[in-house]
């Protein structure tokens, strides 16, 4: 039993578990103390398993944590079904709105209008239908407008680690900086 508390622990976690937040679980669920061994043990035990038995699936060590991800030689129907998923582009508004929610989170929609100069209601709400943004609160100001900020499956989404991985902006130049700066040197 102990084993399969592992595994579904590190199963229905949405993004990799820490050797810490299972022993927690554990030791909460079982009403008594768990040493790190014997989970390290078992979750070399549940590796082999899924090794041995020629699964999709492996149980990886990632983020500093576990999670289960699908084997390499799975990628070809992977990447087929992020293709369907995402047969929908973002559109350029979408992009926009979502870089200035990026660099400026938590941000009001009355603040990414003024920065975008048009009405965003319709982009900001398909961001949220595709849980690239989420509402972060609401401000401390009159009318207390509702924050957004990115969601956790923006990461995902672009391939980044952390927002901090975002190109900075003072290294992003516009083309109609470059020229400037050509015309005057």
């Amino acid at each position: 039993m102990f084993e399969q508390y592992i595994e579904a622990l590190i199963f229905a976690s949405d993004t990799s578990i820490r050797l810490e937040e299972i022993i927690l679980c554990l030791e909460a669920t079982l009403e008594k103390d768990i040493k790190e061994e014997d989970v390290l043990i078992t979750i070399e035990n549940i590796q082999k398993k899924y090794k041995s038995q020629n699964s999709a699936l492996e149980l990886v060590k990632i983020s500093g944590g576990y999670q289960f991800l699908t084997i390499k030689e799975m990628l070809p129907v992977i990447n087929q079904l992020h293709i369907q998923k995402t047969k929908k582009k973002l559109s350029q508004s979408a992009l926009e709105t979502l870089a200035i929610i990026a660099y400026r989170q938590p941000i009001t929609k009355t603040e990414i209008e003024q920065v975008r100069g048009v009405n965003c209601d319709y982009t900001v709400q398909k961001l949220l239908e595709k849980d690239l943004i989420t509402i972060a609160g609401k401000a401390e100001t009159p009318g207390k407008p509702i924050i957004y900020s990115l969601s956790d499956y923006f990461l995902d989404y672009f391939g980044i680690n952390t927002i901090s991985d975002l190109p900075h902006l003072k290294d992003i130049e516009s083309p109609s900086q470059s020229e400037v700066g050509e015309k005057s040197d």
